[in-house]
């Protein structure tokens, strides 16, 4: 029988742990950290392509650019503090079509609204100085952007928490919770742990959690499939740091661009597939209880009916090598097909809610004995301190804790 905490994270990616730590550093509690795999990271944390986003893309006021913003800064202090290798390298975010300046101008706009300052519009010309290769009308170049491993900042929050005298249990699924007036039970295959409060930072599984406790999070998690190719080493100096296009705003993604990869290497991706296992990282990943969850939650159908034609291109870009190199080359017309090989892939955890809405921004809702956090995707890794201190925040107002 496991023993008695004040606090039980479910989750052990970059935001759980952010999270722990940062409350861990403001008060001497009793906190137990589960995760369901055999190490941290394991998912969206790390399967990501390690950029340290400036916050370009959000909305003034939203809560990922103010946590953007701040969490940026936070997480390259606490790089050089605890000597995590990192970049602040800079990247372009190119418009290769006239059709595309104004999108590139309102990007402009909310970057400085966002406080960054030293964004620098570049001319066909200025781009190459910056990106020998691209290819472009005009940029923006924006140098607060950077590169990181984040499992290795994960695994330095999960040092300093059990330095703090948090726990940390791998191999802990959740398989069931009890919620009492008194304490609140989290069940896992091989024990069962007690606590006062809970925060749930499951990600891929959020929405089942909250809906474990008790809660109706109002969303559902449907899992997207990041499919990336990586430059052979001999054409890597095609790309000198990040080259992103100008995203499509009716859709919650960056478009394919060029990441240089901090442990060295190009990443070229990702497309954005509907997974149909929520840890779906390969093609052949299917899991039939879920794809049926999926098509009976009534949002499906509203967001297939609003995206069905970019869906359509996505999967067709998955299965065709020369599809992706073709949307590649719009940013490296120089780039063949010759030129890359398979990577790896993530899956985002993306909350849709029942008007067939993907949800954009950051989601956490809070009841008198937990905190959900149900949609955390990009820039969560970049923003984990920052979120993690908001948690805490909330954690030390709102909860009765000694």
């Amino acid at each position: 029988m496991g023993r008695n905490y004040d606090l039980i994270f479910i989750g052990g990616g970059i935001v759980g742990t952010a999270s722990a730590l940062q409350l861990l550093q403001k008060k001497n509690l009793r906190i137990l950290l589960i995760e369901a795999e055999d190490s941290l990271a394991r998912h969206q944390t790390g399967n990501n392509s390690g950029v340290i986003h400036s916050g370009l893309y959000y909305k003034p006021g939203s809560l990922k650019a103010l946590n953007c913003t701040r969490g940026r800064e936070m997480l390259y202090e606490f790089c050089q503090t605890h000597s995590i290798p990192f970049e602040r390298c800079g990247k372009i975010v190119v418009a290769t079509d006239e059709s595309e300046i104004p999108s590139l101008r309102m990007l402009e706009e909310r970057g400085i609204a966002n406080g960054l300052v030293g964004i620098k519009r570049l001319n066909k010309e200025e781009i190459k100085e910056y990106e020998p290769y691209a290819n472009g009308i005009e940029a923006l170049y924006v140098p607060q952007t950077g590169i990181v491993d984040y499992v290795a900042v994960t695994n330095k929050y999960a040092k300093l928490i059990m330095k703090n005298g948090g726990e940390i249990k791998l191999n802990a699924k959740a398989s069931s919770i009890k919620v009492t007036c008194k304490e609140i039970v989290v069940i896992t295959e091989e024990d069962e742990f007690k606590a006062q409060y809970l925060v749930n930072c499951a990600g891929l599984y959020s929405d089942k959690v909250a809906r474990m406790s008790g809660i109706n999070p109002d969303v559902k998690i449907i899992p997207f499939r990041g499919e990336y190719y990586e430059l052979k080493k001999e054409k890597q100096h095609l790309v000198k740091n990040l080259i992103y296009p100008v995203p499509d705003p009716q859709f919650p993604f960056l478009g394919v661009h060029f990441t240089r990869m901090i442990h060295g290497g190009v990443e070229a991706g990702p497309n954005a597939v509907l997974a149909f296992k929520r840890t779906g990282y390969k093609k052949t990943d299917i899991d039939l209880s879920q794809i049926a969850e999926m098509i009976f939650y009534s949002g499906f159908w509203k967001m297939a009916k609003k995206y069905y034609k970019m869906g359509f291109e996505e999967f067709r870009r998955s299965f065709s090598k020369k599809l992706m190199v073709k949307s590649l080359q719009k940013l490296i017309p120089d780039l063949t097909e010759d030129d890359i090989v398979p990577g790896g892939s993530g899956v985002r955890a993306q909350a849709l809610d029942r008007d067939g809405k993907l949800l954009d921004d950051f989601r956490i809702i809070q009841t008198d004995k937990m905190i959900h956090v149900l949609n955390a995707p990009s820039p969560a890794a970049t923003a984990s301190l920052s979120i993690g201190d908001t948690i805490s925040e909330m954690i030390i107002k709102n909860f009765k804790l000694n």
